[in-house]
């Protein structure tokens, strides 16, 4: 883990109500596995909010890293509205991120809502690594999407929305269809109900897809301390920011 000030290079608000924001910081950009997260104090004087935000990392390049959020209360509004050139402290990379595999094969990735955060990057990094991808994206309408553009051009970009404005009509987890048994492994992020739903689809599929999901807990420290992301597993209790937040999917919602 190491401590660093992270320099803003750009915000850009996305989709609706939702930001990507760069950042120029070689130490926080480095050893970072897809899936992991860093924690952002995100006030100028570390007092208001008082506790650092969890963000997973969005993308990385070089010594640059993004990452994407919606604004849901002070922390993430005082995160939109910085410019070029403004310093926020932040620690990171922490927890366990997804294990990507070594052979080549049909990775599936489901994101609900801004749990598409950590998926691009994990995207990028299976493309690299001559998995064939396909992603797809849950949200209530066409203005809770992440446009296209921002996923890598082999990756096959699916999206579903609640109201049919874009994409299948219905749920993420209703749309795998044909996808199901393509895939070899499968990941996913998103709310809890959206693991609910995904853990009943593939539990009697009869496949060995090994599903790993990336957990939205609150994590007041990051590192174990505070016991404020406590995750029930069927191996009893683990803690999201130290034990996860990557579990297998079968292991919380059996």
């Amino acid at each position: 883990m190491k401590l660093e000030s992270a320099v803003v290079i750009s915000n850009t608000k996305v989709y609706e109500n939702t930001y990507v924001t760069w950042f120029h910081a070689p130490e926080l950009a480095s050893g970072v596995s897809p899936g992991q997260f860093l924690m952002m104090h995100c006030s100028n004087d570390r007092r208001d909010p008082y506790f650092a935000r969890a963000f997973s990392y969005h993308r990385i390049d070089g010594e640059r890293f993004a990452i994407l959020y919606a604004v849901v209360g002070r922390g993430t509004a005082f995160l939109a509205s910085l410019t070029g050139g403004d310093i926020v402290q932040a620690y990171g990379p922490l927890g366990k991120g997804f294990r990507l595999p070594g052979e080549r094969g049909n990775l599936l990735l489901l994101a609900g809502g801004v749990g598409v955060a950590p998926m691009v990057d994990t995207a990028e990094r299976a493309v690299a690594a001559g998995h064939a991808v396909v992603a797809m994206m849950g949200a209530r309408s066409a203005a809770g999407l992440l446009p296209a553009g921002h996923w890598p051009a082999d990756v096959e970009y699916i999206t579903v929305t609640e109201d049919g404005s874009s994409g299948l009509a219905g749920r993420v987890t209703e749309a795998l269809g044909e996808y199901q048994p393509w895939a070899s492994r499968i990941y996913a992020c998103g709310p809890n109900a959206m693991f609910r739903s995904l853990a009943e689809v593939l539990r009697h599929n009869g496949r060995h897809q090994r599903p790993e999901i990336l957990m939205e807990e609150n994590m007041p420290c990051g590192w174990g301390m505070c016991y404020g992301c406590a995750v029930f597993t069927r191996r009893g209790v683990r803690l999201c920011c130290k034990d996860g937040p990557r579990f297998n999917l079968f292991d919380v919602f059996p």
